[in-house]
């Protein structure tokens, strides 16, 4: 035990909140995360995307799944021992928030990674980015409801909530100009 009044996060959540440091970035660490869950999240995606259709999608679910969970855990340890309710420097929340973002460009990006349609999953990814920066900035109803839950929940959630409207937002253009 330290000699701190909150018992000290262990190491593994440290690097997990920081997003393996993206988030001690500046200015604007929250954007340094989001990029860095970007690498991530395209990373994983080469990696899976010679799996069979079906294994890939829930490879990617799992993960992202995981990815809050850690968030959720780890961002409410940090958070706890600096006695800060949302310290900037804690981005998991980012990474799992992107990683929900990017998710209607998952299969162009993985054929992408193959050599095709390289301009048509980097403007998704773009736009997923974008809007997923603006809802998290932004944080309409009822994201900014979600910040209120304690610890990791509160920190993570309201970043999950603008990755799935940045998603229903993606999905809905291009259902409208019929991708």
């Amino acid at each position: 035990m330290s000699e701190h009044k909150n018992a000290d996060a262990p190491a593994w959540a440290w690097w997990a909140a920081t997003g393996l440091w993206s988030g001690r970035l500046r200015p604007a660490p929250g954007t340094w995360g989001s990029l860095a869950g970007w690498a991530a999240w395209f990373a994983v995606i080469y990696i899976i995307r010679l799996l069979p259709d079906l294994a890939f999608e829930c490879v990617l679910i799992a993960a992202t799944l995981l990815l809050i969970a850690v968030s959720v855990i780890a961002s409410g340890l940090v958070a706890r021992q600096v006695g800060d309710d949302d310290p900037s420097y804690v981005v998991c929340d980012e990474w799992a928030g992107m990683w929900i973002a990017l998710w209607p460009s998952r299969s162009e990006a993985a054929m992408a990674m193959d050599g095709d349609g390289w301009r048509m999953a980097f403007a998704g990814m773009l736009a997923a980015f974008l809007l997923f920066r603006l809802f998290d900035i932004w944080k309409p109803w009822p994201i900014c409801k979600l910040e209120a839950l304690p610890g990791g929940w509160g920190i993570t959630l309201d970043d999950v909530a603008a990755g799935l409207f940045a998603a229903l937002v993606l999905t809905l253009a291009n259902m409208m100009i019929g991708l």
